[in-house]
């Protein structure tokens, strides 16, 4: 008999993987707005930050996978954005990445006595996220020091920081 993944952390997973899904399209999103309002740097950040959260989704489908289990692709409901500026656009990077970082720690903390298995495996994700948590924060911090009201000074951010 083969080894199976409970319910829980199946269901952790799938969670986790539409979280990265929805997190790409968000990134791709951003990137098509920078490169229509012509943030060049902010378009290929954005973009690569898309092919991360891919690479993510892609990581918990093969564990998934590799235990057995069909990972849940499910829809995703917000495909569009309206973003006004690339200041906007930080700010939701940082809490989409920050709701991103606590999901996985409440997944840890449930799988932690149930599935070690599972929790260490998401311990590389967790660690990403603290990252990513610590980009934007610095992100946030050099956008404090400028007008973003001046197209000028966050065409110098994105020139220096991105």
């Amino acid at each position: 008999m083969r080894f199976k993944l409970n319910d829980s952390s199946v269901k952790e997973l799938n969670d986790r993987l539409e979280n990265e899904y929805e997190a790409h399209y968000f990134y791709r999103c951003a990137a098509n707005w920078c490169a229509e309002a012509n943030y060049k740097k902010a378009s290929e950040f954005f973009s690569k930050e898309a092919e991360s959260e891919l690479e993510h989704a892609k990581g918990i489908q093969d564990y998934l996978v590799d235990f057995g289990v069909l990972p849940e692709l499910r829809s995703i409901t917000k495909t569009n954005y309206d973003f006004s500026d690339l200041s906007e656009i930080i700010q939701l990077s940082y809490d989409m990445e920050l709701q991103l970082m606590y999901d996985y720690n409440d997944s840890s903390k449930l799988l932690f006595s149930d599935d070690i298995t599972t929790f260490d495996f998401l311990t590389t994700y967790r660690v990403e996220q603290r990252e990513a948590i610590n980009e934007y924060n610095d992100l946030l911090d050099a956008l404090e020091l400028i007008d973003k009201s001046d197209k000028f000074q966050l065409l110098y951010f994105e020139q220096t920081y991105m």
